[in-house]
């Protein structure tokens, strides 16, 4: 009879296939401290009251009240991936950046791409702007940049970002997703919206996977030379693979 069971249904028999347990190893509280016994409470005698010096009882319960972290309002649901970044051309005479420095030079990063308005669990075929944020790890130090799979983005005032993001998530009374009015009625009263509605509303709304879309940093920024000299910049991530999306046919699927 062919298995029936999903995948996912195999993960804790997987797991313990790949990690074998140790004879000296034991279950433990959250600050290390070995469990001596896990499956009843410390009490004055078999029926008695529990006592407040049972610490591992005390330890598991606040552990539990804590457990559940609330998601990110954006960008919850996300993938990350390791890699490098190679300097291709001489840019020196706009940045004295050291990760910039010459022909060649290999740099770590740390990529997540994410959903921006989807929640922890929802599928990866819907459509919605992709997050494509990437942190250089250089001998300067850190250096994040963020971004999203569009060059532009609805709203340039940062003050409207919290009311946009709203249209997007579950109506605060019935708590039901989407709600189509708060949506449209924030585009038809922001004119500004349009090239990134028309964006979002084409065939780059929903890219078959994230090697399939290209990325770019949101802002503008600017590089500083060697002599103190700026230069304003944009930062786009174009994919080798090409650009591949779902129609939403598909997708629904």
């Amino acid at each position: 009879m062919p298995n029936v069971r999903e995948p996912a249904d195999n993960q804790l028999l997987e797991y313990v296939a790949k990690n074998k347990k140790r004879d000296d190893e034991s279950a433990t509280t959250t600050t290390g401290q070995p469990l001596v016994y896990k499956d009843a409470s410390l009490t004055i005698d078999p029926k008695g009251p529990i006592l407040f010096q049972d610490y591992f009882l005390i330890d598991e319960l606040a552990h539990f009240s804590r457990e559940r972290i609330p998601e990110r309002v954006v960008h919850a649901k996300g993938a990350g991936a390791f890699g490098y970044f190679e300097v291709t051309h001489d840019i020196t005479q706009y940045t004295a950046a050291k990760v910039f420095s010459q022909i060649g030079k290999k740099t770590p990063i740390a990529v997540r791409f994410s959903q921006v308005a989807g929640e922890m669990g929802y599928p990866d075929s819907v459509r919605d702007v992709r997050g494509f944020a990437i942190k250089f790890y250089t001998e300067d130090g850190i250096w994040d940049l963020v971004g999203n799979n569009t060059p532009i983005f609805f709203i340039r005032d940062a003050v409207l970002f919290p009311s946009f993001i709203h249209t997007l998530k579950r109506n605060p009374t019935t708590h039901i997703r989407p709600d189509y009015d708060m949506f449209w009625d924030f585009i038809s009263l922001r004119p500004e919206t349009t090239h990134q509605t028309v964006v979002f509303f084409s065939d780059r709304g929903i890219p078959d996977g994230y090697r399939y879309m290209h990325g770019y940093g949101s802002n503008t920024f600017a590089f500083v030379n060697a002599e103190g000299k700026f230069y304003y910049c944009k930062f786009h991530y174009l994919s080798d693979q090409g650009i591949r999306n779902l129609q939403p046919d598909v997708a629904m699927k």
